[in-house]
């Protein structure tokens, strides 16, 4: 017979004959030396590509044959099953009849050889024992007819398992025992019940792996390979799969893998039939890891080699061949293939191979999912060999490796973040981060990107970062990190190509999109503060604990990421002077007092930035808390498992070592025995002989790797150098050789790393130590507080490269991306990040065109008119301003502007805001409703109610503006039969502009100041540029309309800014050339519409009111002449206040300025009617006149009466109103309970201290009207003075039941009565001076005669009252001089007084009066009857004997 080969099957049979564990010696280099030219890897994941061999479908009995079943008449139950079971036995026999028949045709056919067929007699070509095996078998077959399906396997399949494994059979027999064997499989004869199954299964996978096949043709070859990966596949297809063993399943797939690895240089379609097997295998070997019990010998992360990881080999495969054939994978990644290049050998990583393994890692990633979490030992190969190999590979691999090594980190993400906090962290780190910043290529980088985008698309990727890593002072920012890079490599310009740029947008945006959609949940009942937080205790920022989302884990991440704040500050500070860096953490409360040398320690080494040669002279500083601080920096290192010289470098890594050689030997002592302590006890005696050696590798460092150094150290002279230093005795060998090569090949870096740190063994060892004693990574949701910090750390350079992107495009719908994405900032930005808001609106005005201050009238609106940018920012702009409007603060300036431009342009509709009907019943039910209570103050901002109007606002707007994208074209503008401004004032009208001012109840306190302030500035012309008056009077009221509109909307809280907005006015005042006309005029206007409005609803508090008269009064008071030219709106609007609302009319300033302006309206004609008629109605109604207004009612009354040719009824009218009112004080005297007033009003308007008495309160308010009657006598017009006589006459009549003390009488006498006869006779001696005025002589002395008359009267009246007065002898004496000099009043050419002829009788009324009640009559100690009795001989002597007869006699 023709000599045979062992092939590929050959090989397959050496290693199936492999240990326990097939996976475990396995060396690669093998695997490349067969000749091959491996091309780029295909696509071979079943995810893109159709399998090469679709699933076969495992046979049933319970269906076999179901059609025609399906169409037999119904039999009976038992014979039913007896009849299908038969037919079932029957079909197996005659296809078990049909493969032996086969292979028994191919073993009987003669050779192809004739020189082989003539050594070979009849019987050894017939009658061999395979020959024999098969006769049997297939006698058994009908004879008699066999239950299948409880017969051992190994009956049927030794036949076929012995050819498939024989050496001496041809190629065709062991073909045919392939197929015989796979259909027995597929037709599911036997299953994992069947006796013998778990003999028979792990046979066939025996047999199989042993197949041996004679060289034949490539196809041929190819096709039996194709045949062998089918039975693998069936094989773990099966239902008896579950019964083979760890090392059946590790042959199995070391099998397959075989077949992928000779397929290279064979024909593509084995190849990627043997890859698509492999891959199938993978995936239902980890499949089961779900299914496995862990058992409590997999607790622990020990190393397990050789036991059963489940405890039983009888219970099948399980997670022991799932460990090592990951383990496989994993070391798949590492496989090198040896390149000639220029006569060099060069050792490059097989991409080729690195891809196939990254398809098969992330396979069983994704089947086994979390379930990897309970299998410790399996989870530490992903942790430490995979992660390891991830991060190494991911810097310096091609873009398609690149690709897979991020989806399978991506997929550990998703299953295994909790086990992987550290590893994930140095990914990013070493590389997504570096390779997406600066990659090695622009294909590389995107890739990066994508990878990037890839777990910013999760929903909780970037909360979780921002938790686990960013508010970990240990670890680096990576959200910060990554959302900056994104924004950087968005900023048009700043990305080596439009495809990246585009790529860092998506992801800028989906980080924007996804932080607004969770901070603005509706529903989400979290609190929004405070912001920001301030440290107010100590507390160690390196120490970690676990999270659980309570509220108090959220205000520890705040704190937390406020300490990283304060670090990266101080070790900015710290670099340029040490001490005020450190000193700045003590103040900051990041260094307790006293302090602790750990936190210097943690300080050092893990705050990035800070010079490592300060570091270096810090640690190696011979003082004692120094060497505290060395101890403990050096005790953050973990140096389990490092050798020597890795462990060096890491250290020395951290600083520059110091020069000064006292300071090395500190610094390596504490090295050293931080090393020793660490170091398993097998290789150094002690740490001396560890600072020794460390001392020898400096110095074979400096040998090896300075220049200057002619002569190198050789290994051995370094070996010999280092004798007996080990306690006396040698390190072994090998150690020292290894450390020396290891200094050769690579110069320890002995002045601090410089630059990116790389990944070395000894950075990834320290990981893998300190991931012990992390927390695990912590899983939470999204919390608006977390949102919005997280967002605040990259807000200035997103808001810089959205807006710059929006600036830079020109695409439609890259305008309507920004836009939402802006729209998503100012979601954000709501929750204290009003400078980001300010920020992103002053950009978004600048894009509008409007603020070009270079550019005409005609060139602006060209601009908007014609390009859809400007639009699309105006319209961002006003949206913005209308559901954010409470977090804008600075940015209402821009916006003003680019509203008045709108005005300038005439682009916005003729009423913005309608002030007259802004304000419906809704809005009077919020003001007066549940809105405020107390003062009326409402919080709209701490409002449900209102959080969810804005949330759902804010959704809307993104509808708005797809349909303004949508609608807005060119095009659909024409069909519509729009014009340029039809379609600009479209735009407009869609900004709901006046919404923003009418629905500002809902601003906070502070928004309403910045807005208030914008709008006061720019009426007052502040940034504005005035073409005409006439457009500056139109600005200026414009503005004051929106104030009025803003107040209005507020009227609630007008307490709380309105006084900013008065001192707003005092700076407008003062701003160089300053013109009160027309900003007064208009504003006044505009004050009083508000102050109507205030006063149309009843008040508690009237601080509101007094806020509004001062402003008034301010504006008048700035130039009087603004009284005259608005006279006449001044006047309606307080008559309307006097007719409708004088009940709400509460405070002091209000009475005064009220009063006050009525009465300044007399002055002009065509208001003198309503102004008295108004006042007159005031006064004669009585109702709201009060102890607060009356003394402004008199001013006011008095002023209207001293008018010049006002008309002489209307003067009566009022000085009879005046004498009337004395009723009023009758009854405050009477009931002081006037809920009108209060004292403290009624104090200040009298002049009197805050303790008046009601009698003496209203005595004064007597005494003020009386007067207001002596100064109105001396009015030119002789009627209005007697008048004012009269009525004061009339006043002391009413006022009889006050209560007038002696004191008050003489008080009252003084200041009006005494006063008004005095004036009035100096008017007259004055009149009579003059030429030609005799009329105006003895009008004056009518009056005068009038007064000496009331005087007459009035000293009757209360002549009780006067004469029990201490002073009445002194009050007498001054009636009687006044009496005199009236009777001696001399008017020169006029002649005689008049007044001599009345005054005797009154001194004779008086006198006697006097005599009847003995307040006048004789007493020895009292002088005043012959006082009277002197005097009377002076002024009227012809009284002397008739008053005076005692006297006389």
């Amino acid at each position: 017979m023709g000599s045979k080969v062992l092939g590929c099957k050959r090989k397959l049979k050496t290693l199936s004959s492999m240990a326990v564990s097939p996976f475990r010696n396995l060396t690669w280099q093998n695997l490349v030396q067969t000749e091959k030219k491996k091309t780029m890897l295909r696509v071979i994941c079943s995810r893109r590509g159709d399998p090469i061999f679709p699933p076969i479908t495992k046979f049933s009995s319970a269906d076999h044959r179901k059609q025609k079943m399906d169409g037999m008449e119904a039999e009976p139950p038992a014979k039913n099953r007896k009849s299908k079971k038969k037919r079932i036995g029957l079909g197996i026999s005659c296809m078990l009849n049909t493969e032996v028949a086969s292979v028994l045709a191919v073993l009987r056919r003669p050779p192809p050889d004739p020189m082989a067929a003539q050594f070979l007699s009849q019987e050894e070509s017939y009658d061999t024992a395979l020959v024999h095996t098969f006769k049997s078998l297939r006698t058994l077959v009908f004879n008699p007819p066999q239950d299948w399906q409880t017969m051992d396997p190994a009956v049927y399949l030794t036949p076929f398992l012995d050819v498939i494994q024989s050496d001496d059979i041809p190629a065709a027999a062991t073909t045919i025992a392939l197929y015989s064997v796979l259909k027995i499989l597929n037709v599911g004869i036997f299953d994992e019940r069947t006796t013998g199954a778990r003999d028979a299964i792990n046979s066939v996978v025996m047999g199989i792996t042993g197949c041996r096949l004679e060289r034949t043709d490539p196809v041929s070859e190819d096709a039996v390979m194709m045949r062998i990966l089918q039975i693998l596949t069936a094989i773990m297809r099966h239902q008896a799969a579950v019964l083979l063993t760890d090392q059946a399943v590790c042959t199995v797939v070391n099998a397959c893998f075989q077949v992928v690895q000779q397929s290279a240089s064979r024909g593509d379609l084995l190849q990627r039939s043997a890859r698509y097997t492999m891959h199938e295998l993978v995936r239902m070997i980890f499949a089961k890891l779900q299914d496995i019990e862990v058992s409590p010998d997999q607790e622990s992360e020990t190393d397990i080699d050789d036991a059963d990881f489940d405890g039983n080999l009888d219970s099948g495969y399980g997670i022991r061949c799932a460990v090592d054939i990951f383990h496989f994978l994993c070391s798949l990644l590492n496989v090198v293939e040896v390149v000639e290049s220029e006569g060099n050998l060069y050792r490059t990583s097989d991409e080729d191979v690195q891809l196939f393994a990254l398809v098969l890692i992330n396979s069983a990633i994704e089947l086994s999912g979390d379930a990897i979490g309970d299998h410790p030992k399996l989870l530490r190969m992903i942790q430490d060999d995979l992660f390891h190999h991830l991060v190494h590979y991911g810097t310096s691999s091609s873009p398609l490796v690149l690709s897979m090594i991020c989806s399978t980190v991506l997929n550990i993400y998703h299953f295994l973040r909790r086990f992987v906090r550290l590893q994930l962290e140095a990914f990013f780190k070493f590389v997504l981060l570096r390779v997406a910043s600066a990659g090695i290529s622009t294909q590389l980088q995107e890739v990066a990107i994508e990878g990037i985008i890839d777990f910013c698309r999760q929903p909780t990727f970037i909360i979780e970062a921002y938790v686990n890593y960013d508010c970990d002072p240990l670890c680096i920012n990576v959200f910060e990190e990554t959302a900056k890079l994104l924004c950087k490599l968005s900023f048009p310009g700043a990305s080596p190509s439009p495809s990246l740029q585009a790529q860092a947008f998506e992801g800028l945006v989906g980080i924007i999109h996804n932080i607004a959609e969770n901070i603005n949940r509706e529903g989400d009942s979290t609190p929004s503060g405070p912001y920001p937080v301030h440290l107010t205790e100590y507390s160690k920022f390196w120490m970690d604990k676990p999270l659980d989302g309570s509220e108090a884990s959220i205000s520890y991440l705040r704190t937390r990421k406020a300490q990283k704040r304060k670090l990266l500050i101080a070790g900015n500070h710290y670099t340029r002077d040490d001490k005020k860096g450190l000193e700045y953490l003590r103040l900051s409360l990041m260094f307790p007092d006293p302090p602790d040398p750990r936190d210097y320690a943690f300080f050092f080494r893990f705050t990035p930035g800070l010079d490592k040669t300060m570091i270096g002279d810090y640690l190696g500083d011979p003082d004692e808390f120094h060497i505290q601080v060395l101890k403990e920096f050096t005790c953050t290192f973990e140096f389990s498992g490092m050798i020597l010289d890795t462990a060096l470098r890491t250290y020395l890594a951290t600083f520059r070592l110091p020069g000064e050689s006292q300071k090395i030997q500190r610094i390596l002592e504490a090295f050293s025995e931080q090393f020793y302590e660490q170091q398993p006890s097998d290789i150094f005696a002690g740490k001396d002989a560890v600072f020794v050696l460390c001392y020898s590798l400096i110095m074979l460092n400096t040998d090896q790797h300075n220049h200057q150094v002619k002569k190198k150290m050789t290994e051995e002279e370094f070996i010999r150098n280092n004798r007996a230093i080990n306690a006396g005795q040698d390190l072994p060998r090998e150690y020292l050789s290894e450390l020396f090569q290891s200094i050769a090949s690579k110069a320890i870096s002995l002045f601090g790393q410089t630059g990116q740190p790389e990944m070395n063994p000894g950075l990834w060892v320290e990981l893998m130590g300190a991931s012990k004693l992390l927390q695990p990574f912590h899983l939470c949701d999204f919390d608006r507080r977390l949102g919005r910090d997280m967002f605040s750390s990259v807000a200035g350079p997103a808001v810089a490269a959205l807006t710059a992107f929006f600036e830079q495009s020109d695409e439609d719908e890259m305008f309507h991306e920004c836009v939402e994405t802006l729209i998503s900032v100012a979601r954000i930005a709501q929750y204290g990040l009003e400078d980001t808001l300010d920020e992103m609106i002053a950009s978004l005005c600048k894009c509008s065109t409007l603020l070009n201050p270079y550019a005409s009238s005609e060139e602006t609106l060209f601009a908007f008119s014609h390009d859809l940018k400007p639009r699309m920012a105006v319209l961002a702009v006003f949206s913005i301003a209308n559901n954010f409007g409470s977090a804008i603060h600075g940015a209402w300036r821009p916006i003003l502007d680019c509203l008045l431009k709108l005005k300038k342009l005439k682009l916005l509709p003729p009423s913005v805001i309608e002030l007259d009907s802004s304000f419906s019943d809704s809005e009077q039910s919020r003001n007066d409703g549940s809105g405020g209570s107390g003062g009326g103050v409402i919080f709209p901002s701490s409002s449900s109610q209102d959080q969810r109007s804005r949330q759902q606002s804010s959704t809307s707007m993104i509808s708005k503006f797809t349909h303004f994208l949508s609608l807005d074209s060119m095009e659909e503008s024409l069909q519509l039969g729009l014009n340029e401004f039809e379609q600009n004032q479209k735009v407009i009208k869609q900004c709901q502009i006046g919404s923003i001012f009418t629905n500002s109840w809902n601003l906070s306190d502070e928004t309403l100041l910045y807005l208030g302030r914008s709008l006061i500035f720019a009426s007052a012309g502040k940034g504005q540029k005035f073409a005409t008056p006439v457009e500056e009077e139109e600005t200026i009221e414009f503005c004051w309309d929106l104030i009025a509109a803003l107040s209005f909307a507020n009227i609630n809280r007008l307490q709380n800014f309105w006084p900013a907005y008065h001192e707003n006015l005092l700076e407008v005042i003062h701003f160089p050339l300053f013109s009160p006309i027309p900003f007064a005029e208009k504003v006044i206007i505009a004050l009083f519409r508000i102050c109507l409005k205030l006063l149309s609803s009843a008040r508690i508090d009237k601080l509101p009111e007094e806020l509004i008269f001062k402003s008034i009064n301010l504006m008048w008071t700035i130039d009087k002449q603004i009284l005259d030219t608005c006279c006449e709106s001044i006047t309606k609007s307080v008559s309307k206040i006097l007719f409708e609302y004088p009940a709400n009319l509460q405070s002091f300033l209000g009475w005064k300025s009220v009063l006050h302006l009525l009465s300044i309206s007399g002055r002009h004609l065509e208001t003198y009617d309503q102004g008295v008629e108004t006042l007159i109605m005031l006064i004669s109604d009585q109702t709201h006149v009060s102890r607060t207004n009356y003394a402004f009612c008199i001013d006011c009354a008095f002023g209207f009466v001293a008018l010049k040719n006002s008309p002489l009824e209307k003067n009566v009218k009022i000085l009879d109103l005046l004498a009337e009112s004395v009723t009023l004080l009758i009854d405050w005297y009477k009931n002081y309970s006037d809920p009108g007033s209060s004292a403290n009003f009624s104090t200040a308007s009298t002049g009197s201290n805050p303790d008046i008495s009601p009698s003496t309160f209203s005595i004064n308010l007597f005494i003020k009207l009386g007067e207001a009657f002596r100064k109105t006598s001396l009015a030119r017009r002789e009627e209005i003075r007697n008048h004012a006589i009269k009525s004061l006459q009339k006043s002391f009549e009413l006022a009889q039941e006050l209560d007038f003390s002696p004191a008050n009488c003489l008080n009252c006498f003084n200041l009006v009565v005494f006063a008004m006869v005095d004036d009035l006779h100096e008017k007259m001696i004055e009149y009579s001076r003059r030429e030609g005025a005799e009329r105006e002589v003895r009008s004056m002395e009518g009056t005068l005669m009038l007064a000496m008359e009331l005087l007459t009267d009035v000293y009757l009246q209360f002549l009780k009252q006067i004469a029990a007065s201490p002073g009445f002898r002194t009050f007498w004496l001054g009636v009687l001089r006044r009496m005199d000099t009236c009777m001696k009043a001399d008017l020169g050419v006029y002649g005689e007084t008049k007044l001599q002829e009345v005054i005797p009788g009154f001194l004779k009324k008086m006198i006697t009066r006097m005599k009847g009640d003995e307040v006048l009559v004789q007493k020895e100690d009292d002088d005043l009857f012959e006082i009277t009795y002197i005097q009377i001989q002076w002024i009227a002597p012809s009284l002397k004997e008739e008053l005076f007869p005692e006297l006389e006699i």
